[in-house]
């Protein structure tokens, strides 16, 4: 009997033992395999109370923050403060957070921050508590309402909203500074959490720009995360080593998006200057069936009128086809009087047959139409071509021998009194008959003026022309009204009288020789004809369609020319979308010629 009550004493403190030892080695095995932070939840769960660990190193940043790292103030703004106030009042009313260093030697924990700054604060109760809210509930924490503003709802402007996308924005940034504090490799359960949470709210949201394009899912996700940040926030509680964290990414951030917008702006302006594809088709086209034409019949009607001073004569100079055959369709269209119109398309001997086919294709049957070659015409210098590439750009717009034409417009055209210069980026609104009446007062060119300051065609000559060279600065006056080519009445005789076309190549032989002006017609222009113009009222012209002006759509409807004056033409790819449909209206889309080389609206 004895024996069998030992036995089963012995078995008793055996299981007792195990039953003792066994959780043990289970809990040892398991902070073994754990990563800090996921030991740090664990015992969470056992302890069931909170507690604060020491300052985990923050490896994830010591590559980053490295010298030369700039990252933004950090500043905490009274209630009622505006964020754009002058900077008297924020050095009156904002506290600076130390200094952040995340090697050994100097750590802030987040009670030694409030500490000193409440210290700076003890003086001011209201700062005082605004700290302490402010610093003690991070989760929570909302921007400053701007002055007169009250903290209720109030229904906002179309151009106020969006605000709920940029809440979601905003959490998944910190959803990801999260993940960027935590170690490297950690696998720890609200890391798995919060990078699942993050992910299906980035899905949900897509592209989505406006809070109206919002799903109801995307809006369902976003509590979830929400509940995951305020659970991350009680984890990663080093409030200083997260906004060192956050620093790193707004400057790696702001980097990465001046680096876009560099690569962006060139793209821009190497599209500008290349031929989109379906109109290189369309010149080859063009090309090839002018020449399988007889000569003969490559004649235009009505050549009697070409040299009539007592028709109205416009031109312009291009090397584009669908470009010329807008600004002709547009005016012939938009006047009164089409059978007085003569329209001369001045082009180069690359050109000159695709331009000619389309015309010949597309007879206006009132107007007259001549194109012109030239490189057939005797009236440039033979080193032309050489001179304008002694210009200081790499741009073939300003060095082009088109672009620089139209400062021999009375020899070109010898017989005739007046004409109207057009650029080929132009689209003709109304009836231009009235020009003719318009008394120059002995005056060359009529335009419209573009010295107004705030108006989106303002030019000044300062910006454009060097007026530290001494020769430029004792001729011409830098507050002189500058004024826009694009649609110019021009008084050629006047012009022969001035002997206007010796003074250009006399300046333009100077600016070959030392930095005078920008590269371009216009600088030059505007020191050839100094004095020289008649303002004329600015609904005749209106420019600004081929960069983001802002221009007034009412503006744009009253205007009798409009001007797509920047790098972003109406032909293009980049052009501007709601300002195409007025270039558009005049391209005959139908054409077979378009339709096979795919050019469409």
């Amino acid at each position: 009997m004895n024996q069998i009550r030992r036995w089963q004493r012995i078995l008793f403190l055996s299981l007792l033992s195990i039953s003792v030892l066994a959780p043990l080695v289970f809990v040892s095995n398991r902070l073994k395999t754990i990563t800090p932070v996921g030991r740090r939840e664990f015992i969470e769960e056992l302890s069931n109370f909170r507690y604060r660990t020491s300052d985990l190193r923050l490896n994830a940043v010591e590559h980053e923050d490295g010298e030369g790292l700039k990252g933004p103030r950090l500043i905490l703004y009274k209630d009622g403060e505006e964020f754009d106030s002058s900077v008297s009042d924020e050095k009156e009313n904002t506290i600076d957070l130390p200094n952040i260093d995340d090697g050994n030697n100097h750590k802030y924990s987040e009670e030694k921050v409030i500490d000193s700054q409440l210290t700076k604060l003890s003086s001011d109760s209201k700062d005082h508590n605004l700290l302490v809210n402010q610093l003690g509930n991070k989760t929570e924490f909302k921007p400053p309402l701007s002055k007169g503003e009250k903290n209720t709802k109030v229904h906002q402007s179309d151009r106020a909203t969006d605000m709920k996308i940029k809440e979601i924005r905003d959490k998944i940034i910190q959803a990801k500074a999260y993940l960027n504090y935590a170690p490297p490799g950690s696998n720890s359960q609200i890391v798995k959490e919060l990078r699942t949470r993050m992910r299906e709210l980035e899905r949900a949201v897509g592209d989505v720009t406006k809070d109206k394009d919002l799903s109801k899912g995307a809006l369902r996700k976003l509590k979830p995360l929400e509940a995951t940040l305020y659970k991350a926030s009680r984890v990663f509680n080093n409030c200083p080593a997260i906004a060192t964290k956050l620093r790193a990414m707004n400057y790696n951030t702001e980097e990465l998006v001046q680096a876009q917008k560099n690569q962006a702006s060139y793209l821009m302006h190497l599209a500008a200057r290349t031929t989109p594809k379906g109109q290189h088709c369309l010149s080859m086209r063009l090309t090839s069936e002018y020449f399988a034409l007889d000569p003969e019949k490559r004649q235009m009607p009505n050549q009697e009128k070409f040299n009539d001073p007592s028709l109205n004569h416009y031109v312009v100079f291009s090397d584009n086809v669908l470009a010329s055959a807008v600004v002709a369709n547009s005016t012939i269209s938009s006047s009164k009087e089409p059978e007085k119109i003569v329209f001369h398309v001045v082009t180069d001997s690359l050109n000159y047959p695709a331009i000619s086919m389309w015309f010949l294709l597309n007879i206006q049957s009132a107007a007259a139409i001549q194109i012109q070659n030239i490189d057939d015409m005797d009236v440039l210098p033979l080193d032309y071509d050489q001179l304008l590439m002694k210009q200081n750009s790499n741009d073939p717009r300003f060095i082009s021998t088109l672009n620089h034409a139209r400062f021999y417009l009375p020899d070109i055209f010898p017989g005739l009194n007046k004409m109207v210069l057009f650029d080929h980026d132009v689209v003709v609104q109304r009836d231009l008959s009235r020009l003719w009446s318009i008394d120059m007062k002995g005056k060359v060119v009529g335009a419209v003026e573009t010295c107004k300051e705030g108006e989106p065609s303002f030019h000044s000559m300062s910006t454009f022309i060097n007026f530290s060279d001494a020769w430029v600065s004792g001729k011409f006056s830098p507050k002189a009204c500058t004024w826009a080519f694009g649609m110019n009445l021009v008084g050629l005789e006047e012009w022969r009288r001035r002997k206007l076309t010796s003074t250009y190549i006399k300046y333009f032989n100077m600016g070959t020789k030392r930095p005078l002006w920008k590269a371009g017609s216009l600088p030059i222009g505007w020191l050839t004809f100094y004095r020289q113009t008649i303002p004329l009222d600015k609904r005749w012209h209106v420019m600004g369609l081929g960069r983001e002006s802002g221009i007034k759509t009412v503006d744009i409807e009253q205007a009798a020319v409009i001007h797509y004056d920047g790098i972003m033409k109406p032909w293009l790819d980049i052009g501007i979308d709601k300002y195409k449909r007025y270039w558009n209206r005049h391209v005959p889309f139908y054409h077979s010629y378009l339709q096979q080389c795919n050019i469409h609206a």
